[in-house]
């Protein structure tokens, strides 16, 4: 099962910049819709609460419309405590819209918190000291394993830190996530005993967790149930 991921602390200068991740896993097409409409929740409600949001990528779904992941940018004060809010496994509860008849109900997605790689500040990442490696996505879920070699392995030179991204479908995705994670190892000055321990955290990512849900949506019109 997917563990709930620790929202990253705010940056040393006190700004809090915080990534959140939407992904549909390994899920059906419906995941890919309610990633689509969660990050349009996400998005403006962080608005609303005086946030800056904005979407910095996404990777479409073969449905229209919907997304099979989606990289939000959030800040601002209590951008932590918005993020820490919708961090973990969110249901939403609806017929099909693409299949009439079937009889799942609930779908899932995973949101999850990251701290975006450091900007103009001597802890960024240089590009030239980080090594790529293009490797096999592994796990369950038969037809929806990915067969191409879309994960990516990142390693730091100078530190000697891995860190790994697999559960998205995208290489490109996946290569921003891993570098990510590699910049949040560095700036909490984590061993390399820790980040063998978040990499064996991250293989099991495409397991979302659907026992307890952070939110749940339900219907077309992917209104919160209260």
């Amino acid at each position: 099962m997917t563990e709930r991921t620790t929202v990253p602390n705010a940056a040393a200068d006190g700004a809090e910049r915080i990534w959140l991740q939407v992904t549909s896993g390994r899920g059906p097409a419906e995941c890919q819709i309610a990633v689509a409409n969660l990050a349009a929740v996400l998005l403006r409600e962080a608005e609303a609460e005086g946030l800056s949001a904005e979407l910095i990528d996404a990777v479409h779904g073969a449905a229209r419309g919907s997304l099979l992941s989606a990289l939000l940018a959030v800040s601002g004060k209590d951008a932590r405590r918005f993020a820490q809010r919708n961090v973990g496994s969110v249901q939403w509860v609806c017929a099909s819209p693409l299949r009439p008849g079937h009889k799942r109900k609930n779908w899932f997605v995973a949101v999850d918190g990251l701290a975006p790689p450091a900007r103009e500040t001597g802890d960024a990442i240089r590009l030239a000291d980080v090594t790529f490696e293009a490797m096999r996505a592994s796990g369950p879920g038969g037809q929806h394993v990915n067969k191409t070699e879309s994960a990516v392995r990142a390693t730091h030179r100078p530190s000697g830190l891995v860190a790994t991204a697999r559960e998205e479908r995208s290489q490109a995705m996946n290569k921003r996530l891993a570098l990510a994670r590699l910049a949040a190892m560095l700036a909490a000055g984590v061993t390399s005993a820790m980040a063998e321990a978040e990499r064996e955290r991250w293989t099991r990512h495409d397991q979302l967790e659907r026992g307890r849900p952070v939110r749940v949506f339900k219907g077309a019109e992917f209104r919160e149930s209260t």
